[in-house]
């Protein structure tokens, strides 16, 4: 009974996924919009700073600032 219901389950992800690619339209990127007006572009070692190092720089940082002010330690 069980492989019976995951067999279905499968089907209807498989279903719903494959539906889901072919009603969705490619990205038309190519044709510029009516007042689009795109900036330059960044380079690798920004992104890699905007997306890599910052978040990791924001974690830590707030989970320094979690450390420093719990109470549960200085219940000696």
């Amino acid at each position: 009974m069980d492989n019976k219901n995951a067999l279905r389950a499968g089907a209807v992800a498989a279903g719903t996924t494959l539906m889901m690619l072919l009603m969705t339209s490619p990205a038309l990127a190519v044709v510029r919009d009516d007042g689009d007006d795109p900036g330059k572009g960044i380079g690798v070692a920004e992104t890699l700073g905007l997306f890599v190092a910052l978040p990791i720089v924001l974690f830590l940082v707030i989970a320094g600032l979690v450390m420093v002010t719990d109470k549960s330690r200085k219940q000696a």
